[in-house]
């Protein structure tokens, strides 16, 4: 019997089973096309105590940040939604240069380096190697380390108590969630300010986005679900913002308890109802989501079956964790995709887990000049389709998988 990693209560309900998968973010050389793959269960499951949402931890994530290549500046729209953020924050709260500025999962200091231009002291901790060595040559300050609570006393015995503390994408790569909230209390300066941002359950359930499970992210989180974590560590949630990254996502801001110049916002309590409203209370509204899911994969099935029966070519854009949670679970091979591009130039020549689907950049699109480009990272649809915009010259099209297949 599994248990909750949040409240350690007993897990009686599964949530989808998208059967084996292997690491979704461990791109193959040639050379290991011809060795083991190591596939691992995908069944996620629901607390119906606190209803997190959540995968057992096959591997640790020392295992799987280990040769990480997802560099967050490749994304431009990313790229934006963090120079608007630092912008916000200096605004609203008057971070200045007197403050501290503390990033937890700060990757290749893709959104530090806003804060360093304004001249604000910061500090971004980083699991990963190779991208924490790519924010260090920029002369973004990097610690590289799992950030919980060692990680925060050490930081607080050094005088380092953050007055913004932030985390972009990576609460749900946390297995011991109690450690890293009470770490985010003890590294939180007395008035200091957490924000948190993560896609939204209630948007990956209404979406059918069961892309976005993989075994990196080991939780998947409501407004209900997060709140109680959070309050459970003396960290009250002031203000919520619902956003549009990654297909729906949630930007909390928290407080410590004894904090009373931060209020909370009305914002707190309209989302807190909507998602009653919504059935994220209820766990039989969990349980319809399977269901929905298998209906997903039979038609993006079915129109790849039609469109290569009438003789058309398709490539992916995109080498994406989520895309190959797509391809595996559908069983999308070379039969179906020719190859994908990406423009992350440490992704290009090699193969995508599972699929073995080879990675080309970008350039190789014009030059076989496909009838289909399939989107993997569909969140991004607006900023591939004006990159890749000269697909319409030989009438190419675009296509976003879930949660039905849409040609653009």
């Amino acid at each position: 019997m599994m248990r909750c990693r949040a409240c350690h209560e007993d897990m009686n309900y599964l949530f989808v089973s998208l059967g084996s998968s292997p690491l979704a973010n461990v791109y193959l050389t040639q050379n290991q096309l011809h060795h083991e793959e190591h596939f691992y269960p995908l069944d996620v499951y629901l607390c119906d105590h606190c209803f997190l949402v959540q995968l057992p931890e096959f591997e640790s994530p020392e295992i799987i940040f280990d040769g990480y290549v997802y560099f967050s500046s490749y994304s431009d729209s990313w790229l934006n939604h963090a120079r608007e953020y630092v912008s916000k924050m200096i605004d609203r709260f008057g971070i200045g240069k007197e403050h501290f500025v503390v990033e937890i999962g700060s990757n290749d200091g893709y959104l530090l380096q806003f804060f360093v231009k304004q001249g604000i002291p910061i500090l971004g901790i980083e699991p990963a190697l190779t991208v924490a060595k790519a924010a260090q040559e920029k002369g973004i300050p990097t610690q590289t380390s799992f950030f919980g609570r060692p990680c925060a006393e050490q930081l607080s015995r050094e005088g380092k108590k953050a007055d913004l503390l932030l985390g972009n994408n990576v609460l749900a790569h946390v297995p011991d969630l109690n450690g890293f909230v009470e770490g985010l209390r003890i590294l939180l300066a007395p008035k200091g300010v957490i924000t948190m941002e993560f896609p939204h359950l209630l948007r990956l359930m209404e979406g059918t986005q069961f892309d976005t499970i993989y075994h990196e992210h080991f939780s998947y989180f409501s407004f209900l679900t997060v709140e109680k974590l959070f309050s459970n560590h003396g960290l009250i949630i002031f203000d919520v913002e619902e956003l549009k990254t990654h297909g729906g996502s949630l930007r909390i801001y928290a407080r410590h308890r004894l904090d009373d110049t931060k209020p909370v916002m009305n914002t707190v309590r309209q989302l807190r109802e909507h998602e009653v409203h919504r059935g994220l209370a209820d766990v039989e509204h969990y349980l319809e989501f399977g269901e929905k899911v298998k209906a997903a994969k039979r038609d993006l099935l079915d129109f790849l079956i039609r469109a290569k029966k009438g003789g058309k070519s398709i490539v992916g854009y995109g080498a994406p964790a989520k895309g190959n949670t797509l391809l595996n679970y559908c069983g999308i091979r070379t039969d179906f995709i020719d190859y994908t591009v990406d423009r992350n130039p440490h992704k290009q020549g090699r193969f995508l887990p599972g699929s073995h689907i080879p990675i080309k950049a970008p350039e190789e699109i014009p030059k076989t000049k496909p009838d289909y480009v399939l989107i993997l990272p569909w969140n991004l649809a607006d900023e591939i389709t004006e990159q890749m915009s000269m697909i319409r010259n030989w009438d190419g099209k675009f296509v976003i998988p879930i949660p039905e297949p849409r040609v653009l």
